[in-house]
């Protein structure tokens, strides 16, 4: 097994072609905090110098757990966070203002113990807050060294051309890279999004590319099992509904893809794995093992290159550019009701 690495975006920075997401270390996850350590050394040891992490996730405790892992290591990981997500209920807790990512940098700094982040992502993108708000506040953030460089998660295709313009226009940081779900089930980020990110020369991390656990394996007809932890069964209990539509189609699209991962000579994992990293726009699928047995099954994908005839099946399975369940794909805010209602 060898894990390449890859330019990210034009930054002149090297990352391995996975990227070891820490969303389940934590009560999200892993509450043990030992064994999360030894799951992020395993994939240190592996080759994997890439983590993602958020100040949200398990609500800070997965940026701590990181901090153990990564104690005398820290010089040759590229370290990337995100905020933006409710940290509290006070409403200023969150967004995308400068009042807030100033205050969300300093935290996750205090969490990671850190003197720097490598890559600091904007969760989501916020109507509401001008571009240049947000810009303002990271340029300034990164002239103070306490970030290198800018990305963010889930923006529609108009938000990051305004974005990468604001940049340019008021001589900004510029975002260098896009981190969006993309997996086989869900492929509508292949019409605007890994296109722009081409044009751009951003770097594009996509998440779940296995689906929230719909291309593990896990799921076959009869013995479907969602997350195991309490915390993620109340927030994604909708996605393991067998009786909804959509889960039932997804269902029959995973037993096809099972049969052709199989007569391919591959795990189901290597396959969803390999068809994220193999696209031409995709620098490192993040992977998001909860166990040490979750680890080593996504690790087997490395180096996993589909030839076309696989391709071309999957493409019959799920269509280029369409998604198994649209109701889960970023939906504006102008067609909420109360913007829409005249």
């Amino acid at each position: 097994m060898s894990i390449e690495h890859r330019p990210l975006g034009r930054t002149g920075v090297s990352v391995s072609s996975m990227c070891l997401g820490a969303m389940m270390f934590g009560e999200w996850g892993n509450p043990d905090h030992g064994e999360s350590v030894r799951i992020i050394h395993r994939a240190l040891d592996a080759g994997i110098n890439f983590i993602d992490t958020a100040d949200v996730y398990s609500q800070g405790e997965s940026e701590e757990i990181l901090a153990k892992a990564l104690a005398g290591r820290r010089d040759d990981i590229v370290l990337a966070t995100k905020a933006h997500l409710p940290m509290s209920e006070d409403p200023n807790h969150r967004g995308n203002s400068r009042r807030w990512i100033v205050r969300a940098v300093e935290d996750s700094l205090r969490r990671l113990d850190t003197d720097w982040i490598d890559l600091f992502q904007i969760h989501r993108w916020d109507p509401a807050v001008e571009h240049d708000e947000t810009l303002g506040a990271l340029t300034d953030l990164v002239q103070a060294g306490k970030i290198r460089y800018i990305g963010h998660s889930t923006f529609p295709a108009s938000a990051i051309v305004e974005a990468q313009w604001t940049s340019q226009t008021r001589q900004r940081q510029r975002y260098v890279t896009e981190q969006p779900p993309y997996n086989i089930l869900d492929r509508a980020v292949e019409n605007e999004i890994l296109p722009l990110a081409q044009r751009y020369g951003m770097a594009v991390i996509p998440y779940s590319p296995l689906a929230t656990g719909w291309l593990s394996g896990r799921h076959r007809a009869g013995q479907q099992t969602g997350p195991t932890s309490l915390a993620r069964q109340r927030m994604i209990a909708d996605r393991y509904d067998m009786t909804r539509p959509e889960n039932q189609r997804r269902l029959a699209a995973v037993e096809q893809l099972d049969d052709l991962a199989e007569e391919a000579g591959l795990t189901l994992i290597q396959l969803a794995l390999a068809f994220v990293r193999n696209h031409p726009a995709v620098t490192a699928p993040i992977i998001g093992p909860r166990t040490m047995e979750h680890l080593d099954s996504q690790l087997a994908a490395a180096g996993v290159v589909l030839t076309d005839d696989v391709l071309d099946r999957i493409d019959t399975i799920v269509p280029p550019g369409t998604s198994i369940n649209p109701g889960e794909n970023w939906v504006s805010p102008w067609l909420e009701p109360a913007a829409r209602r005249r």
